[in-house]
Formats: C-alpha cells, sequence, structure tokens
C-alpha cells in the first residue's frame, strides 16, 4: 500500500536552493531517509527505498551529505575485535 506526504513550502525556497519543485521533493526524501538511517532507524535497504534510489546510489548520495555508510561506533568496532580474541 502506497500512502502520499502532503506539505507546503512557499516558492521563495526553490530559487534559494537552486532546485525545481521536483528536484525539491526528491531532495526531501533522500535528507529525511539519510536521517532516518544515520539514527538507525532504518536499514540501508529501506533508506535507499525510502529514498526512491537503488542501495548503491543510495550510499554514493549520503557521502556526499557526511552520513557514514557504516552503522558500527568506534566503540562497537572495539567490542566485535574482543569478541574475536
Amino acid at each position: 500500500m502506497k500512502f502520499k506526504v502532503m506539505t507546503e513550502f512557499n516558492e521563495s525556497v526553490l530559487p534559494a536552493l537552486q532546485k525545481s519543485p521536483q528536484e525539491f521533493a526528491s531532495e526531501i526524501r533522500l535528507l529525511a531517509a539519510a536521517k532516518w538511517y544515520e539514527l538507525r532507524l532504518v536499514s540501508q535497504e529501506k533508506a535507499a527505498e525510502i529514498a526512491g534510489m537503488n542501495r548503491l546510489v543510495f550510499l554514493l548520495a549520503i557521502s556526499r551529505l557526511g552520513v557514514s555508510p557504516f552503522q558500527y561506533t568506534a566503540e562497537d568496532v572495539l567490542k566485535e575485535v574482543e569478541n574475536v580474541k
């Protein structure tokens, strides 16, 4: 099942961001998906779906936004290394 989310913005934001309405909507989807992924609320696969992209394109897009493709913290990695020893 699909659903729509609608919100209104003043047209003045489009020139400021140098985006068409379609580009703006796509960017909003990407930003929401990237943030939810960063917060570990969704997987890479689900975030890519939310953004309307395949996983590779999503990973390239989030790297442009400064979001790590890895959901491990340094602490998580150290715990994993300790478990291997």
